[in-house]
């Protein structure tokens, strides 16, 4: 049976569908345990007659402007799919009230000649740290902010709506997007619940924007918004067979957005085409008076955005990639390899050259050899070349500005989280987790702020040697990789499953992108081939992916994105680690 708000939701649909006049079919809004048998274990219903399953922003647009499809009708349809899926991977946290109003307003616009963009009238999440001045709560999945008002969008939600898309509601994530503790459940939080991927239930989802991912690849969502200070974009993406944008700081404001760390924090965009993100990309970057970081980038974005540099496969033709293999390759599984590998020859046949190990500069010390580690300098014995260390200071001071702005909340700052959570242990787990006490979704309770706590905010010398260390490093390692033999490189083919490679980016504040690859055999969870660049490098980015893309598509090849099978989706285990 349909759940209440399913039935809330197909019954709204129905009307909506009598008023345009427009066939409404519902029919495979079965339970998935009567699909069980079938190839495709979740089936999307059909969309006022429009075949919405993987369809591009594009061909929604076409759609609308033939008069097919209107902005409400969409919403409607991804309202129907969100309730259809959201007691398996609880992707969103919570639904706009006023998204049929904004859509309505949307297709008033249209019915009078005015498209805004690319992006009107297409529905979209946000994570759930991307503060909206609506009827949606911020809370970074955190019942401690609970009921708090933002004085103003994000300047990121700001732009989308003034690009005419219409905000459908908020992604889950992981809560306080992983800065709470450092052994926890990927996707978890005290609102939301457990974020599930749809390839397999059952594993980390990929985080800490996790409903943003796990959203467009179960096509509950056009596309959506992440933050990252250290993976968070990109791993969730290529988790999800996605295109994931994580852009260079500075290139998108991160004013409203709750913050970790000032030096590493940016907002990237979520969607199944290369193209998609790029468009979502051209809504939110820009300059922002609110976010001194964005000034930087004066000068070195393109006049007329990212779009213009789309291409096809044929652009791969002369074109020259660097290989990191001592820096990064090495550490992929065989299963994996021998996908991307495949992957690569495609690559090459299309007249493209790739060069082994150019490689990190002084890899061997910025580079994790057991996987992802942000406090991987004092494991070294050397708190002064850590990561970890500037980002606790950061995150102590900065969400004590964030939360100076906002009202009608009790905690204003993070002592004030802290003990909140020791008070709310049964749902926020403010102690580690042991015999039953605390939360077994925050194993090792709230560590991490408790380490951030401990700092003060005090930005010592071991800060600012720390800081140096990462950023410079990690610059000068990627830009030293991209150049060969005096050349510059068009750019460096790295494996994102291999969390080590966003790592180095996010240190260096420098921008990646990542395309769906292959799936892992055992465990069915996608992995992707990201691109690497030195700052303000998207344009780049942009048109290799998009050859790359093309040249899957255009391919016999089992290398690009594939769709979901709904591995283990009656399980429920907690955490996913």
């Amino acid at each position: 049976m349909l759940s209440r708000l399913s039935l809330v939701a197909l019954l709204v649909g129905q009307a909506l569908a009598k008023k345009h006049a427009v066939p409404y079919t519902a029919t495979n809004l079965i339970p998935l345990q009567q699909n069980a048998g079938s190839d495709d274990l979740f089936p999307m219903a059909d969309c006022f007659g429009f075949d919405l399953h993987e369809a591009t922003i594009s061909e929604m647009q076409e759609a609308m402007r033939l008069g097919h499809l209107t902005s409400t009708q969409l919403v409607t349809c991804y309202l129907v799919r969100t309730y259809q899926t959201q007691d398996y991977i609880d992707s969103v946290l919570q639904v706009n009230p006023d998204v049929f109003a904004i859509a309505a307003e949307r297709d008033a616009e249209r019915c009078k000649g005015k498209v805004r963009g690319p992006l009107h009238g297409i529905p979209f999440t946000v994570k759930d740290n991307i503060a909206s001045k609506d009827n949606l709560e911020t809370t970074a999945g955190s019942w401690a902010l609970l009921g708090n008002i933002v004085p103003r969008d994000a300047h990121v939600v700001k732009k989308l709506r003034e690009a005419g898309a219409v905000l459908f509601g908020k992604a889950a994530l992981s809560e306080w997007a992983d800065m709470r503790t450092n052994y926890y459940s990927e996707g978890y939080s005290g609102r939301g619940g457990q974020v599930r991927s749809a390839y397999n239930l059952t594993v980390n989802p990929g985080g800490s924007s996790s409903g943003s991912g796990v959203g467009v690849a179960a096509n509950a969502i056009a596309f959506s918004l992440g933050t990252e200070t250290d993976g968070s974009v990109i791993n969730p993406a290529m988790r999800n067979a996605l295109v994931g944008i994580k852009p260079t700081v500075g290139l998108t404001s991160r004013a409203g957005v709750i913050p970790e760390c000032e030096h590493q924090d940016t907002v990237g965009a979520f969607a199944r085409t290369v193209k998609d993100a790029t468009l979502v990309l051209d809504a939110i970057y820009g300059v922002d008076t609110r976010d001194n970081y964005t000034l930087a980038q004066k000068g070195k974005t393109p006049k007329g955005g990212y779009a213009q540099y789309l291409t096809d496969k044929k652009a791969l033709k002369g074109a020259t990639f660097g290989i990191p293999w001592n820096s990064f390759w090495v550490y992929a599984d065989d299963d994996q390899l021998t996908q991307l590998f495949g992957l690569l020859d495609l690559i090459k046949s299309a007249g493209a050259t790739i060069i082994n190990n150019t490689e990190i500069t002084d890899y061997e010390t910025l580079v994790s050899p057991d996987g992802w580690n942000w406090d991987y300098g004092t494991t070294r014995g050397f708190a002064n070349e850590s990561e970890y260390t500037y980002v606790k200071v950061d995150f102590y001071n900065n969400i004590k500005t964030y939360l100076s702005e906002v009202t009608n909340t009790k905690v204003k700052d993070l002592e004030a989280i802290v003990q909140f959570n020791k008070d709310n242990d049964g749902s926020e787990g403010g102690y580690p987790y042991a015999d039953g006490v605390g939360h077994p979704a925050f194993a090792s309770g709230q560590d991490g702020f408790l380490a951030s706590l401990e700092t003060k905010g005090i930005k010592t010398e071991e800060y600012w040697q720390a800081l140096d260390f990462c950023q410079t490093g990690c610059r000068n390692g990627i830009n030293d990789a991209l150049k060969h033999k005096g050349k510059k490189l068009n750019g460096l083919l790295v494996p994102p499953d291999v969390a080590q490679a966003p790592q180095i980016a996010a240190q260096a504040g420098y921008p990646m992108i990542t395309v769906p690859a292959g799936i892992h055999a055992e465990s069915g969870m996608p992995f992707g081939l990201a691109i690497m660049q030195t700052a303000f490098g998207e344009a780049e980015l942009v048109k290799w992916a998009s050859a790359i893309e093309d040249l899957q598509k255009t391919s016999d090849t089992p290398y690009k994105r594939q769709l979901p099978k709904w591995k283990g989706y009656l399980e429920r285990n907690i955490p996913v680690i």
